[in-house]
């Protein structure tokens, strides 16, 4: 199953990942594609906001891994930068697989690296423009420019996942157009 959002702003990003941080449970498992700055951390922190997680979501560049406790009672969210990680050694030392079924995991960079976690996925491909307008400044394109979200289910969870994403991803735009 595959679904296509249209993400206007930053702001917008952020109301999508909302909305998809409500949708999650434990042991869902989401993996975010995309070039740098093209709003997968924004993205992140939407969906921690979602799941009711307090704290604060960087991207865990550095760290590889940042778990953060939902202290609402919903699933703890671990959001993993796998961008550094070029080995199944560097990924099975993080020991997803023993945090997936009491979290819900979100992985930046992961495609072709964490699909042995879980053959019931969620792959969110995050494409935004490259280069700049005439006039236009190359960050100032990066930071607030239009995005898609190109979202792909593999496995029965995932499709219900996404489908109930996208029904309430539609009741939400459904209201800004008649605002």
């Amino acid at each position: 199953m595959t679904q296509t959002f249209s993400i206007p702003d930053a702001d917008t990003m952020h109301d999508f990942g909302i909305i998809l941080g409500k949708n999650l449970r434990a042991g869902d498992l989401v993996m975010l594609n995309g070039p740098l700055g093209a709003g997968k951390t924004t993205l992140t922190r939407g969906i921690a906001e979602g799941m009711g997680v307090k704290g604060r979501v960087t991207s865990p560049t550095f760290v590889i891994a940042n778990a953060h406790r939902n202290v609402s009672g919903g699933p703890d969210l671990v959001h993993v930068d796998a961008y550094r990680l070029d080995s199944l050694e560097e990924i099975d030392a993080l020991d997803l697989d023993s945090s997936l079924e009491d979290s819900a995991t979100v992985v930046e960079w992961g495609e072709g690296k964490v699909e042995m976690l879980s053959e019931d996925r969620l792959l969110l491909a995050i494409h935004r423009p490259v280069g700049s307008n005439e006039g236009e400044e190359v960050e100032e394109l990066f930071v607030d420019s239009p995005r898609t979200i190109e979202a792909v289910a593999h496995g029965v969870r995932a499709e219900q996942l996404l489908a109930d994403v996208e029904a309430s991803w539609d009741k939400t735009q459904d209201g800004r157009e008649n605002s």
